[in-house]
């Protein structure tokens, strides 16, 4: 600093003055230049450590998951949240429990040493948490999870309208019987990813179906991998239980559907329409593309920084995020 006042001819208090952003001293714009053209010159940057001890702002903000890191969604979550960070000239540190309440503690407790200005708890399923007790209080925002009780906002995905509009979609289609939801309310065994997103979704479906007096002909429970997806529906088959529709609770789910179809001799959407959640990779790989509302992760990343750095208020709202309709070529009129 002192290097960069005797260069731009000013006082060591004039030139922190300028480099500080701070507007209650009148210097004139010749000097906030000159200052300026020496900080540049010499390669001078401000000490971020020493002015957030002045400021108690470290422009930090620290993002706990459990396993998000781990996962395909994991880039477009971060991805969004950074961008927001970055935009705000904010830096994000991102740690990982890996499901563990004590390591996610620990880390929170890291953070809060560091003076992180903020925190966002996040899940890699939407599922009810308990945060450690040491962010009571504090500036967080809870992504992919909620917390009944505890003061933060949560942004989570809008599975109960995507379960509408995967009904909306075959009753435009001239659905009206055959339908199956293969996956039903939750994983079996019952996961956190399961159980909160598989009834929302299913409440949504029965919501809009109930509206046009049509009722699913069955639910399939079961886990929510392919295999899990390829045997209940070549049990349906061998039943006599011929769908005209499929529900499925995930992409993972269709593509075994998808196969155990094809074995059967039935085809996609001539035969059996089929509608999907999640838009994973493999959902525009299947042949025909299939028709799946996609998680909005890189929307649910940007919202809950976007909270976060808006200066406002948090509350303790619940933001959901409308999960996009990928309309590809699964769904059809009802088949022979």
């Amino acid at each position: 600093m002192s290097d960069v006042a005797r260069q731009a001819g000013v006082s060591q208090t004039t030139a922190s003055f300028v480099l500080s952003g701070r507007t209650d001293m009148r210097i004139s714009e010749a000097a906030q230049a000159r200052v300026k053209e020496a900080a540049a010159a010499l390669g001078y940057r401000p000490n971020v450590t020493a002015r957030s001890l002045r400021t108690r702002v470290t422009r930090t903000i620290g993002f706990v998951s459990d396993a998000i890191t781990t996962t395909p969604f994991a880039g477009e979550v971060i991805r969004g949240a950074l961008e927001v960070a970055r935009a705000h000239d904010h830096l994000l540190f991102i740690v990982e429990s890996e499901g563990s309440a004590d390591t996610e503690t620990a880390l929170v407790n890291a953070l809060v040493d560091r003076q992180v200005d903020a925190v966002v708890l996040a899940s890699m399923y939407t599922r009810y948490i308990t945060p450690p007790k040491d962010l009571h209080g504090r500036r967080v925002v809870l992504l992919n999870c909620l917390a009944p009780g505890f003061d933060a906002p949560s942004v989570i995905p809008d599975e109960v309208e995507a379960g509408r509009a995967a009904g909306r979609v075959l009753l435009a289609a001239g659905h009206r019987n055959g339908i199956w939801a293969i996956g039903g309310h939750q994983a079996i065994p019952a996961t956190p990813e399961g159980t909160f997103a598989g009834n929302e979704r299913m409440r949504g479906l029965q919501e809009v179906l109930r509206q046009e007096r049509v009722v699913l002909d069955g639910v399939v429970e079961c886990e929510w991998n392919a295999e899990d997806g390829y045997r209940e529906t070549r049990a349906l088959l061998a039943a006599g239980r011929r769908p005209r529709a499929l529900v499925c609770s995930t992409d993972r789910l269709s593509f075994g559907a998808y196969q155990a179809l094809a074995e059967a001799g039935l085809t996609v959407p001539g035969d059996v329409s089929a509608v999907s959640f999640d838009d994973q990779d493999i959902a525009s790989w299947l042949r025909p593309a299939l028709t799946t509302l996609a998680l909005p992760h890189y929307e649910m990343g940007r919202t809950a920084m976007e909270l976060l750095l808006g200066g406002e208020p948090l509350g303790s709202a619940v933001h959901r995020i409308p999960m996009p309709l990928r309309e590809r070529g699964s769904v059809a009129a009802p088949g022979r």
